[in-house]
Formats: C-alpha cells, sequence, structure tokens
C-alpha cells in the first residue's frame, strides 16, 4: 500500500477492464460529501439508496409484493410504504428481512442496470455507484475495478454522527458497531478518501482521483459496449444483463 499527499491512498488497483467505479463508506464518514463533489464535477452518480426508495412507489411491481406479504398497515395515509414500520418489522426477523431483500433487490439492481446502460451509450468514462453496503452484500463488487472508501477516524466519526443526529455517545456508539467497521472497509477498497480533515483537503483528494479515472485507458471498453449496443448486438446486452441480475 502506497501513500499519496493529501491523505489518498491507492491500493491494490488494476486497471484491465475498469468500467465502474463503486463508492461506499461508513455512517457520518462523508460519503454522501465525497458523492456530490464527484457530481460537480459532471461524474454520473447512480445512487443506490435512491434507486431503493423508487423501485417501491405506489403501483410498481416491488410495492405491489411489499404489502401483499407485509399487510396494509405498513402504509402511510398517503399510500406509500412506511419506511420505518417496515424496518421495525424487519429488523427483529432475519426471516422477514430476507423476503424484503428477495423482493427489493432484484428490482433495485435492474433499475441501476438501466441507468449504466443509459451512461455508457452517453460515453461517459466511467459511472459512480453509491452503495453504503457495497462490501457488505457484495453484489456488485464483481462488476468494479475500482472501488472508493471514505474513511475519517473513529473519533471524528461518533462527533459528527452525535451532532448530526443529536445522539448521545452510547447511542452512536451502537449506531456504528452495527455496520462494517472502516477500517476493514478500507482494507478491501482500491481507493480510500481521507475525510477526518477539511472539506478542502478531502475535494483535493476527490480531484485526484477524478483525474486518475478519468485519464484511464479502460474508457475503451465503455466504447465497444456503446458500439455494440448501437450495432444491434443484443445478445451482449442480454448477457451482462443476466450476470448483473443473477
Amino acid at each position: 500500500m502506497a501513500a499519496a499527499s493529501c491523505g489518498f491512498v491507492e491500493h491494490h488497483a488494476h486497471t484491465e477492464e475498469m468500467f465502474l467505479v463503486g463508492l461506499t463508506g461508513g455512517i457520518s464518514s462523508g460519503k454522501s460529501t465525497v458523492s456530490s463533489m464527484l457530481r460537480e464535477l459532471g461524474c454520473p452518480i447512480i445512487d443506490a439508496d435512491v434507486v431503493a426508495r423508487k423501485v417501491v412507489e405506489p403501483h410498481t411491481p416491488a410495492y405491489s409484493r411489499i404489502v401483499y406479504h407485509f399487510g396494509p398497515e405498513i402504509l402511510l395515509e398517503n399510500g406509500e410504504i412506511d419506511r420505518q414500520k417496515l424496518g421495525q418489522l424487519i429488523f427483529t426477523s432475519e426471516e422477514k428481512r430476507k423476503l424484503l431483500n428477495s423482493i427489493t433487490h432484484p428490482e433495485i439492481h435492474k433499475a441501476m442496470l438501466k441507468e449504466i446502460l443509459f451512461y455508457f451509450l452517453r460515453g461517459y468514462r466511467y459511472v459512480v455507484l453509491d452503495v453504503p453496503l457495497l462490501f457488505e452484500t457484495r453484489r456488485l463488487t464483481q462488476f468494479l475495478n475500482h472501488t472508493v472508501v471514505v474513511y475519517c477516524d473513529p473519533a471524528t466519526q461518533l462527533s459528527r454522527l452525535m451532532q448530526r443526529d443529536g445522539l448521545t455517545q452510547e447511542q452512536a456508539e451502537q449506531r456504528v458497531a452495527a455496520q462494517m467497521p472502516l477500517n476493514e472497509k478500507r482494507g478491501l477498497a482500491n481507493h480510500v478518501i481521507e475525510n477526518s480533515g477539511s472539506r478542502e483537503d478531502t475535494h483535493r483528494q476527490v480531484l485526484r482521483l477524478h483525474t486518475k479515472l478519468e485519464d484511464s485507458m479502460d474508457f475503451l471498453l465503455v466504447r465497444v459496449i456503446a458500439v455494440a449496443a448501437t450495432a444491434g448486438l443484443s445478445g451482449i446486452l442480454l448477457y451482462a444483463a443476466k450476470m448483473f441480475l443473477s
């Protein structure tokens, strides 16, 4: 592992076939800040949380199945799913949690694949998948050649979380403990954005990462996919979809 200036740390990055970049972090580590910085640089961002909310909107297939299995009592007055009530149901039942995941995950992956193909056909060099549980689920890591973790030291993480959500130290520690440790995620990533310092320092690291990815020759693979799609080689895309959704 070779450390560079500005706190940007590069691990075992490989660049033979890159076309997707995974972005993750921990609670209050600053992932949303880094995602916003990349978006301001013109990077296409696919936010898994946003996609997850969209696929369970009223009248969607996932919505209908969730209401069927969990009952109308999980709905708000306007017909939308009460995420807090649903969360309480699955928090105490692994069986219900697995059921919910079996309903939502295929729809989330399908929606993300559509967005990915949209950006590829427009010729972007890379697409960022903003996924909070990237390493916990590991469903997407096989499709990524670059993974980025937004890291901050434990004391800073606790302080930010307590201030942001109005929690006691004990409550904040419990929420942090419920996630995969940031140090563990750091060891799994190709790139680390150190976000314990100032916003300016973080921004410098994001600029360096963006430049590295923009200069990557892996962009050629994106062009190949775009040409294949526009030439009508639907079999390639169907195969990619099957692999992505499996």
